[in-house]
């Protein structure tokens, strides 16, 4: 709890110090302060055994998946989002790395809207919510960060989330191999930037 206190002053003084230094906020104000969350904070997280051999796992997996499949899996998953029998997505949550995950969301409070971390196609590995869908693969959060290289940091715009009517941005980063120094996925964090 002392860890995410001391997160939180980091971030709200960078955000502070930017506000301070122009007479008007800018759209992305929030980018800096989400930028050194991820290279201070999320960056050990993602440094864990536990994590890096669950997506080296699944990359072996999945080594051999064609596009076609993987859009078969996402279909599956986004069908099961809303139907009562959720095999994919149960198998998914109830794995150790989601697990993980969900204690880090609980330790931040309202900080920390989602977390999720995919492997070297896009696939979920793990999750401490549900997500849309399965495949990130498509879409900026892992093009902009696994595909850019291992210091590879990507945040989004602000957007109002519907179902919780707060302001929030999504950050996400390359996650490498400590041994080889090597892009195996990628993790995102959806920020509440009202509670910065």
């Amino acid at each position: 709890m002392m860890k995410m206190k001391k997160i939180r002053n980091l971030m709200a003084g960078a955000a502070f110090a930017m506000m301070m230094s122009g007479p008007v906020m800018a759209a992305n104000d929030h980018v800096a302060p989400l930028t050194e969350f991820a290279k201070k904070t999320v960056a050990e997280w993602v440094k864990s055994p536990a994590i890096v051999s669950a997506i080296n796992a699944q990359n072996s997996k999945n080594a051999n998946l064609s596009e076609a499949e993987i859009i078969v899996l996402d279909k599956k998953w986004r069908a099961e989002t809303k139907a009562s029998s959720k095999p994919l997505i149960d198998s998914v949550l109830a794995n150790a790395v989601s697990k993980a995950l969900m204690v880090r969301k609980s330790e931040a409070g309202d900080l920390v809207t989602e977390i999720f971390i995919m492997d070297n196609k896009g696939l979920n590995v793990g999750q401490s919510d549900v997500t849309s869908d399965y495949w990130q693969g498509d879409e900026g959060k892992w093009k902009k960060t696994y595909l850019m290289g291992p210091d590879a940091v990507f945040v989004d715009e602000v957007e109002k989330d519907e179902s919780t009517q707060t302001l929030q941005s999504q950050m996400s980063m390359s996650i490498k191999d400590p041994a080889t120094g090597k892009v195996i996925g990628a993790i995102t964090v959806g920020i509440n930037v009202e509670a910065l």
